[in-house]
């Protein structure tokens, strides 16, 4: 007998003979079977079966065709990718089409021939075959350019996706965030991505220069503007020309080269200091900050107008504390890294030291997590990295919490029980339906966490 498993073919059909009939004639595949909405649900949400065939009357009226409208509508709307069968009855063709209008496959009059039916569902396992390994293709041969970043947080992916969409858009973007939470990794990533990723990507930090400097770094400067100018030189924006440039920390720009960065905005032109010559330049423009802007210009340090010319796709980073479990996934990783550079061998971390890096509140985000793992390595006595190598405090296990999967189970069906709950007024039948359940399995859930 073949080992090999059975791909599954969800069949929901609420007469018990010919659902018995489909079985015995599509034995090739895992036939899983539902005779309502609610069953079927159960078995899309726990099974994902590429292929669907159902009938359009179910229960509680089998004689109408808004259950299984309903059922469509929803099974594309949880796996979008699966191909729905339609079977309706023989002068059915109005509904029929309507549903492939909403999204099926393909359908079939009742009575069908088996053999037009098997070929039917083979076709639509082959489409989803391809879809999906043309998908997996896709993925392998587009450049990562967030390989860089490692996280499983959902909204930094979020984030992820916006910087790839926005990338190949020339509009600036502002990147806010905490100092540490990676704003020039995204910035970069948004240069690599983009049509100007042949050419460079320049930074400047505008704290790190003093205010009567920062003007002719920016803009450049004409030989003999001022004393030291011996020559001619170009100024950041001018080298940055047909690529990217990144100013990061842009809320303490001085208020005088607010101006002139604004025309700059309008025009695309500059002129350097001691200049008279207007210079167009192409540039794309990503700006970066851990400043509140708006605060800025309410206290009259920032300009209004180039806020709103600077903030065309707004980009919100979330600091490293928001990020659940994504410390002790960066903390394994410097751990390799740096291992690797300093030609530690194999080490890593020890359990007491992976409990302090969970609970420790990291203000200084991902750079300062990286600074102490890299620290820890070199002080290291052996290949595991305890709590005091990292020099953090040991959390008291009473602060801990437990990893029960019951109880997080639990606790997150609790949390979505109440919910549905809230949002339908407290209607046992609207709350069912909403949660893709049974009314008695929802009375079994409220009955064990003791909801009225």
């Amino acid at each position: 007998m073949s080992s090999e498993k059975l791909r599954p073919l969800l069949i929901v059909e609420d007469d018990p003979a010919l659902q018995k009939q489909i079985r015995w004639a599509f034995d090739q595949y895992e036939t899983l079977t539902a005779n309502d909405r609610e069953s079927a649900l159960v078995q899309i949400r726990r099974n994902i079966p590429p292929v669907v065939t159902m009938d359009l009357g179910l229960p509680p009226d089998p004689d109408s065709v808004s259950e299984g409208f309903r059922l469509l509508e929803q099974i594309l709307q949880i796996a979008p990718d699966t191909k729905v069968i339609v079977l309706t009855g023989q002068n059915d063709r109005a509904n029929a089409l309507r549903a492939i209008d909403l999204g099926a496959y393909d359908f079939f009059a009742k009575p069908f021939e088996v053999d037009l039916l098997a070929l039917t569902i083979e076709r639509a396992f082959r489409l989803y075959d391809l879809q999906q390994e043309n998908r997996r293709l896709q993925q392998m041969q587009q450049p990562d350019v967030l390989s860089g970043l490692i996280t499983k947080d959902p909204e930094l992916l979020r984030v992820c996706r916006t910087i790839e969409k926005v990338s190949v858009a020339n509009a600036t973007v502002l990147l806010l965030g905490e100092s540490g939470t990676g704003k020039e990794l995204l910035a970069r990533a948004a240069h690599d991505a983009s049509p100007r990723s042949g050419e460079r990507f320049v930074a400047i930090n505008c704290a790190a220069i003093p205010d009567n400097l920062l003007e002719s770094e920016l803009f450049g400067y004409e030989k003999g503007a001022f004393t030291g100018a011996a020559k001619t030189t170009p100024g950041k924006i001018e080298t940055a020309h047909r690529g990217t440039l990144m100013l990061d920390e842009i809320g303490d720009l001085p208020h005088a080269l607010q101006a002139k960065l604004l025309r700059f905005l309008q025009e695309r032109v500059i002129e350097r200091v001691g200049g008279r010559q207007e210079i167009p330049v192409d540039v794309r423009i990503v700006c970066a900050t851990h400043q509140d802007l708006k605060v800025l210009i309410k206290e009259g340090r920032f300009r209004e107008d180039l806020y709103y010319r600077l903030a065309e796709i707004v980009v919100n980073i979330p600091p490293l504390r928001a990020r659940q479990g994504d410390a002790t996934l960066l903390a394994h990783a410097f751990v390799r890294r740096f291992a690797a550079e300093q030609k530690r061998g194999s080490m890593s971390l020890r359990e007491d030291a992976v409990r302090a890096i969970e609970a420790h509140n990291w203000p200084g985000n991902v750079r300062e997590l990286e600074n102490c793992i890299k620290r820890a390595v070199i002080m290291a006595d052996g290949n595991q990295i305890t709590v005091e190598d990292v020099g953090l405090q040991a959390p008291a296990e009473d602060d801990m919490a437990p990893l029960d999967l019951r109880q997080a189970r639990d606790d997150a069906e609790k949390r979505v029980v109440i919910t549905a709950l809230s949002r339908v007024d407290g209607n046992i039948v609207k709350a069912a339906e909403l949660l893709g359940v049974s009314r008695p399995t929802l009375y079994d859930l409220m009955h064990r966490f003791g909801l009225k």
